[in-house]
């Protein structure tokens, strides 16, 4: 108590002691992948797509994760932490295939010699095609199998307002311009490209290359140095899996480690992609068989998605992981956690690699398999919520998350108890800050029952927290919520009745 030496009046602040408790974020996803550009194994916070293309670069060809973290943004996401592994290492060095294209006329030096941009043996599967436009200028038709691929107008070597190397270097994804001959133009004709050596990428990935270490802060244990993230996507698992740098128990062991994550940190949930080119039979196989996960914590969705590359602006195969994480950000905004972010449209889906019948959804949802399903007239939605537990308590998603959403709530929001004096008057502190708490839940409507009373209690009083207990320093809160489950099947029961009947009859 203050000590006062004059005569006055005096005003005093005095602090109640309990804090209201605050919900915490409940849409912070974490990315893990491959980037152009930008901090290797440091997780990075970014909030728009903008932010994400400044700092890890835009779409890289073989890689999942800027197309994921576009579809997540795109389907509501706010926020994200981004992980970038380290570049895969060659097993060989690659050398780029080129070409060298011959001039109009006698002369023995090239008028022109290009090159591909991806070093390896793909390159050698370009051609290009020159035919003249004009006097010294030229279309160059860059060709990949034999079918167009690019086409460059206009082109000139004989010191006009557009030179080919210039052209190239930023129009082109596929070749450059590496010898010019200012006083030749290139002759009609195709050349190949030739010389490509080396694959370019490792023959196999070290799963630990996600898996990481939490001591050093890499991979997928780095992330539990970062107390906001709720999601958990890995999209590049896949596009190593796709690539055959990775087999099924590669996959398997690093999507082990996701959940074993989420179980550790309890407050994320890891969301799952099935490997690619599966048929509904396959996934149920995968699921049961070679997988055979177990674990309240992860959510598995299938089939992939075909989304638009930006790149080559043609459809193509994306695991859908990135863009279910924007749905369940978008929903948790839109109607809170306690709604299953189901029967929700996945904005920026083309079209679906498998669309599946009813009969092939009543044998995959029971294993916890959420497919996506295309509607007529009503788009692609998400028409699955449950995760990967065997035990029915945790069969719905919305339970999970809102069951971390409550704890991580109470936890942060009673930091303030630690070292307080442990009687009854801060039994009565905790217990009525949390009934707030839990009072303002139920009325947004995620807690089950027609009253407070009946929706959730909460217990701190000597029963629970007896003398052995207190000297021990522990104080104990028993908090029981009953939580709402999703209309997964809706029945109506529809039947005739004669004429002038009645019910009440």
């Amino acid at each position: 108590m203050p000590s006062y030496l004059s005569p006055g009046v005096y005003v005093e602040e005095v602090s109640s002691g309990s804090k209201p408790i605050e919900g915490v974020g409940t849409a912070v996803c974490a990315f893990v992948g491959f980037a152009a550009q930008g901090p290797v194994n440091e997780p990075t916070l970014v909030t728009n797509w903008t932010q994400f293309s400044q700092t890890f670069g835009e779409f890289v060809d073989g890689s999942y994760l800027a197309h994921s973290v576009y579809g997540y943004f795109l389907n509501g996401g706010g926020a994200a932490y981004v992980v970038r592994l380290p570049d895969l290492q060659p097993d060989e060095p690659a050398r780029a295939a080129s070409a060298q294209v011959p001039p109009v006329g006698p002369g023995r030096r090239p008028a022109l010699t290009v090159r591909a941009l991806a070093a390896g043996q793909e390159g050698n599967a370009l051609s290009v095609e020159c035919s003249e436009l004009s006097e010294g200028a030229f279309r160059l038709v860059v060709k990949r199998s034999g079918r167009p691929v690019e086409a460059h107008d206009g082109l000139t070597v004989v010191d006009g307002p557009r030179q080919v190397a210039d052209v190239l270097r930023r129009e082109s994804r596929l070749v450059a311009a590496e010898r010019v001959d200012p006083a030749a133009v290139p002759a009609a004709g195709e050349v190949r490209l030739i010389g490509g050596t080396g694959s370019g990428s490792p023959e196999q990935v070290n799963p630990e290359v996600f898996i990481g270490s939490a001591a050093t802060r890499t991979g997928i244990a780095g992330l539990e140095a970062v107390d906001e993230i709720t999601m958990l996507v890995v999209p590049d698992l896949m596009s190593c899996h796709r690539r055959g740098l990775l087999d099924q128990d590669g996959v398997k062991a690093v999507q082990l480690a996701m959940m074993a994550h989420c179980e550790l940190m309890g407050d994320r949930v890891a969301v799952l992609d099935a490997p690619q080119g599966l048929n509904a039979q396959q996934v149920r196989d995968w699921r049961v068989d070679t997988a055979g996960y177990d674990s309240k914590y992860a959510a598995l969705y299938w089939p992939w998605l075909n989304v638009l590359d930006p790149v080559s602006g043609k459809p193509a195969l994306l695991p859908p992981g990135g863009h279910v994480a924007g749905v369940w950000a978008r929903s948790d905004d839109t109607r809170g956690v306690h709604k299953a972010p189901a029967n929700e449209v996945v904005r920026g889906a083309l079209s679906l690699e498998l669309a599946l019948t009813r009969g092939e959804h009543d044998r995959l949802n029971p294993l916890g398999v959420n497919c996506i399903r295309a509607f007529p007239g009503q788009g692609i939605r998400i028409w699955g919520a449950r995760t990967l537990s065997s035990d029915p308590e945790w069969r719905y998603l919305n339970v999970r998350r809102l069951f971390n959403f409550i704890e991580k709530s109470i936890l942060q929001g009673t930091s303030w108890v630690v070292f307080e004096p442990n009687d009854p008057k801060l039994w009565d502190s905790v217990k009525r800050t949390i009934t707030m708490f839990l009072r303002g839940v139920w009325r947004d409507g995620a807690l089950y029952g027609t009253t407070a009373d009946s929706a959730f209690y909460v217990k701190c009083d000597e029963e629970n927290n007896p003398s052995d207990s207190r000297d021990q320093g522990v104080l104990t809160v028993e908090v029981g919520v009953s939580a709402v489950k999703p209309a997964e099947f809706v029945v109506f029961r529809i039947s005739q009745f004669a004429d002038g009947s009645s019910l009440d009859e």
